[in-house]
């Protein structure tokens, strides 16, 4: 069993370090400010479908409302950095702290619904918030957005230039992933796996599930207030269409792609799902008028047949296909050999 867990962390161990590489040879190799840009994107949105993979995928508590979240952290940084000077690290900060008392007071009485009914609370939270965003002009900009955000600077290196934000970004989206996965080894995530398969069969043994669903749904909404934060210091501009229901259903889409029970599956997702939008992006105006509602259209389309093919999302699907090939029977038995030889 020792064995085992050590062979479990050996192998997390491995994916981190890679990514670690990749990042550094993306660093070294590529010069282009605008892939730069777009995977610098793929980071902030993980984020926020990180903790949407807690909520949703191990918790099995559908929020439509996360954009909301993601606003709160943008704005907070946005507003507090450039009309009050206060410091960008510190705005980020107090964005997390305004986001986690909200967030208690949604979720409270909200996470008492289940299912559809708790769906249509979070959009109804979402439009609430964005209604408050537009309404509220001499503050937030209103319709026409909120500009001149500064970047973020750390012991006087300026983190304006792409690479460097990029660099600071994947960081943080390894520690949240880190961090995330270590919650649902822990007695917290098997709580959570208990409360997606049964609320009753849960709620026997004991546990206070409400309080499990109110921490999970405070945690998730904290990283998309961070997400928020990170996005308004480097586009250096937020306006009210970024933080709308329909940018909540995108990220679902993103973990729902990706496989929402993997926490790479949400990050893998909102890769693939980011990289197919910059597509529809630059090629779709190329050839027709109304490139914004072709990109809604296939992200539906995309959806749907991932549904159809593989309804648990890519991750799964693609660990299923590994678990039934050879390769992964070879794997197997060498590290049982391993065990073996070194127990």
């Amino acid at each position: 069993m020792r064995n085992r867990k050590q062979s479990f962390y050996a192998g997390r161990s491995k994916v981190f370090l890679s990514i670690f590489i990749l990042m550094l040879l993306v660093l070294l190799f590529n010069d282009s400010t605008n892939l730069y840009g777009i995977l610098t994107m793929i980071g902030i949105y993980s984020i926020v479908t990180l903790g949407l993979s807690l909520l949703m995928g191990y918790a099995g508590q559908i929020s439509l409302g996360h954009a909301a979240f993601f606003g709160i952290g943008a704005y907070t940084s946005g507003i507090l950095t450039t009309t009050h000077g206060v410091n960008p690290f510190l705005s980020m900060i107090c964005g997390v702290a305004i986001t986690f008392v909200i967030a208690l007071l949604v979720g409270i009485p909200a996470l008492k619904l289940q299912g559809f009914s708790l769906a249509l609370a979070t959009i109804g939270f979402n439009q609430i918030i964005y209604i408050v965003i537009i309404s509220q002009s001499q503050l937030t900009g209103g319709a026409s957005g909120f500009s001149g955000i500064p970047g973020l600077a750390v012991f006087g290196l300026n983190l304006s230039e792409n690479r460097y934000y990029f660099l600071l970004v994947w960081m943080i989206v390894l520690l949240i992933a880190y961090v995330s996965m270590n919650i649902i080894d822990s007695h917290v995530g098997r709580v959570l796996r208990g409360i997606h398969d049964s609320e009753i069969a849960t709620l026997t043994f004991g546990v206070n599930i409400s309080a499990f669903k109110v921490q999970i749904f405070v945690l998730s909404a904290v990283y998309a207030s961070i997400a928020g934060s990170l996005y308004a210091h480097f586009i250096n501009f937020i306006a009210p269409p970024t933080f709308s229901v329909v940018a909540s259903i995108q990220f679902l889409v993103m973990i729902a792609v990706g496989g929402s029970q993997s926490i790479w599956g949400a990050i893998i997702g909102t890769a693939a799902m980011t990289f197919i939008g910059e597509g529809v992006r630059t090629i779709v105006p190329l050839l027709m008028e109304g490139g914004g509602q072709v990109e809604v259209v296939v992200y539906g389309v995309v959806l749907v047949l991932v549904m159809m093919f593989m309804p648990k999302g890519l991750i799964p699907s693609l660990k299923n296909v590994w678990d039934r090939s050879g390769f992964s029977r070879r794997s197997a038995m060498l590290a049982k050999g391993e065990e073996r030889r070194s127990g």
